[in-house]
């Protein structure tokens, strides 16, 4: 798989989302890269947005994700290319937000939404073999968020 540069990240605003911002050009794991730059940035939407606002915000950049997904993954040649890392940091904003505060409380959050996004436990699996679009690029992703709250929820009803 190519794996873009600078060049390719700055030819089109779409491509510099869909890279989240940069942080899928890492050569290592970029899915965990740009997981970690979404929580890098989490303060600071979160000092911007009430809670209500923060969900509009991320709805719309869902939706703003589908289009340069699919945008980049055609640019790439690849629907669900290494590099595209939006459908990792929207999802893990929202987890972010629900998730109970403190650093160890992010921490569980990470590597769970880390987990099952590699796992891709049902449906995931399903829309990342079968959904070759910009939708099923952050579809699959969403479902992982859906079930690291759900572990979250549990947990701290068990702690709680």
């Amino acid at each position: 798989m190519n794996r873009p540069g600078l060049k390719f990240l700055f030819a089109s605003p779409a491509h510099f989302i869909a890279c989240g911002l940069g942080s899928g050009l890492s050569p290592f794991a970029p899915g965990t890269a740009g997981t970690l730059a979404a929580w890098l940035l989490f303060p600071l939407l979160r000092a911007r947005f009430s809670d209500a606002g923060l969900l509009i915000f991320l709805a719309a950049a869902f939706v703003i994700g589908i289009f340069v997904a699919q945008r980049t993954g055609e640019a790439l040649g690849v629907a669900d290319h290494g590099a595209i890392v939006w459908d990792e940091m929207v999802p893990f904003w929202l987890v972010l937000l629900m998730t109970p505060e403190g650093i160890l409380w992010q921490a569980g959050a990470f590597f769970l939404f880390r987990a099952f996004d590699v796992v891709k436990p049902p449906p995931a699996r399903w829309i990342d073999t079968r959904v070759k679009n910009g939708f099923g690029v952050m579809a699959d992703d969403a479902v992982a968020a859906l079930y690291t709250l759900l572990v979250l929820a549990a947990v701290q009803r068990l702690t709680g």
